[in-house]
């Protein structure tokens, strides 16, 4: 079986941070990023991070770096569309994209939303956890995505698409749901009290 490409999503602007880029935070001996890179790196073929800006802030993880395929910080899916496009021109199928600021998401990723996929069969998977009442929460930066996808995704942000699970409902998503006993694989870092969270996690 063929792994689909990885593409770690960091073109938001960290507002809630003060600014910067979430993945190049210090946790425990390194980055934000190394936790996510090591999470990866078995789950799929090539990675590429998808960041704007100076790209050689991030030449210490010898990693393409691809900025969004559209200018003006349209959000993750332009990102997305970014990780899309680059996968199209190495010959993938799918990509799996996951969050420069979530250091603990499962190492068993790409093996769940790909078998969504197939038993819920639908070209997009989304990964998701239980909430309370019976709610279902879905993480739209962590999904499987087919490149065939690709030129309607690019029409419907020049159309003004900007809600990921909006436009990916459009063309069926399967959930892929993890468990969150333990802790919540997807706990991200958005504010300096959250990076503590994460150092008392590892």
């Amino acid at each position: 079986m063929t792994l689909p490409l990885g593409v770690i999503l960091a073109g938001g602007l960290a507002s809630r941070m003060g600014g910067g880029d979430k993945g190049l935070l210090n946790l425990g001996n390194g980055y934000v990023l190394d936790h996510v890179l090591y999470r990866l790196r078995p789950q799929v073929g090539k990675i590429a991070l998808n960041a704007n800006g100076c790209p050689k802030r991030f030449s210490m993880f010898d990693l393409p770096i691809i900025p969004d395929s559209m200018s003006g910080y349209l959000g993750p899916l332009a990102g997305v569309l970014a990780g899309l496009d680059w996968a199209a021109e190495k010959g993938a199928e799918q990509i799996i994209t996951v969050a420069a600021d979530t250091p603990f998401f499962a190492d068993d990723l790409t093996h769940a939303l790909s078998e969504a996929c197939q038993i819920q069969k639908m070209p997009i998977a989304l990964a998701a956890t239980q909430g309370t009442a019976g709610r279902v929460f879905r993480h739209p930066t962590f999904g499987l995505w087919p490149v065939s996808l690709r030129h309607d995704l690019r029409a419907a942000l020049e159309l003004g698409m900007r809600k990921v699970i909006v436009w990916a409902e459009k063309h069926g998503t399967a959930e892929a749901m993890f468990a969150t006993d333990l802790f919540d694989p997807f706990f991200n870092i958005n504010t300096p009290e959250d990076l503590k969270k994460a150092e008392a996690m590892l």
